[in-house]
């Protein structure tokens, strides 16, 4: 799974059209932008997608579309999660999984489990998962932290387990995951701002939100990065920085759609509870594009 889920991922936002309908011609346009830009896999159905205000009928259609754009040109991964562990299991047996890599699977939110619930959360999906599993650990979205010890522990445990998307921002954490996992299991950085570091420390690449708007930037960064990094490129990485701090400023999705309508690529849509961000956000967004020359 290493040359499957190496360098740079793009977790795929869900275009809207005006009237609040998936707008399936800019996905494809999406689709096209970020594989010319020069990604490596792409990820769809993840927290970027807006997925929990996607309905049954829509996510199947949307995987659809993305898979017919893709035609097979990148690895696919797709995220099925949940917080009722018998329920993802469900998801998964019903989802399409032809053409599709792994499954990136989310820790359950909300009712906030245990290290050992979290454990036995994944090793029960991934004792009946048909594709590998990526965990993915963002407590900042659902309310519990998995531990570098439980990580480690179902990466020992549970050989359908790969990797793990790390969005905990505790790098003490992740470093420590790279430094003890079993040989195979990959760290695979879920925080823009932390790709280059986690990198540095032995992580294989990042699932992107930025390399929505930036795919061309994000893909020389990380390129460059798995190539060893230099000087200059952690000067390249500086500068746009503060222009993907700006993306998370009023909550994601919300920035990157901004940022993908000033580039021409989507419309400024999103669903209830998410909304566009502010006047004043997108025109510093815009600025920024325009003096940074990001593509």
């Amino acid at each position: 799974m290493k040359d499957r889920l190496s360098g740079l991922g793009v977790a795929l936002v869900t275009p809207f059209t005006d009237s609040g309908e998936v707008d399936y011609a800019a996905l494809d346009r999406l689709v096209d932008y970020v594989i010319e830009g020069g990604v490596d896999y792409l990820v769809v159905m993840g927290t970027t997608g807006e997925t929990p205000t996607l309905a049954m009928p829509e996510r199947v259609a949307v995987l659809r579309a993305v898979k017919a754009r893709n035609a097979g040109r990148l690895p696919l991964v797709v995220g099925v999660g949940g917080n009722d562990t018998a329920r993802v299991v469900e998801l998964i047996d019903q989802t399409n999984l032809d053409g599709v890599d792994a499954i990136l699977s989310v820790t359950p939110f909300y009712n906030k489990p245990s290290q050992r619930g979290l454990y036995e959360h994944y090793k029960y999906i991934a004792e009946r998962s048909p594709r590998p599993i990526i965990l993915y650990n963002v407590p900042g979205r659902t309310g519990v932290n998995m531990e570098a010890a439980t990580t480690l522990r179902i990466a020992r445990d549970c050989p359908n387990v790969v990797a793990i998307k790390e969005a905990s921002g505790n790098i003490v954490q992740i470093k420590e995951i790279i430094t003890s996992a079993p040989e195979g299991f990959l760290t695979i950085s879920g925080d823009d701002s932390l790709a280059l570091p986690i990198m540095q420390a032995g992580g294989v690449g990042v699932i992107s939100v930025a390399a929505n708007a930036f795919p061309h930037y994000f893909a020389d960064l990380i390129g460059e990065q798995a190539r060893g990094g230099s000087r200059a490129n952690d000067e390249k990485f500086e500068k746009i920085r503060p222009t993907v701090k700006m993306l998370f400023a009023e909550g994601n999705p919300s920035g990157v759609k901004a940022a993908l309508t000033i580039r021409g690529v989507v419309k400024n849509n999103l669903r209830l509870p998410l909304v566009p961000v502010s006047e004043e956000l997108y025109g510093a967004l815009a600025q920024s594009i325009e003096e940074g020359n990001f593509r």
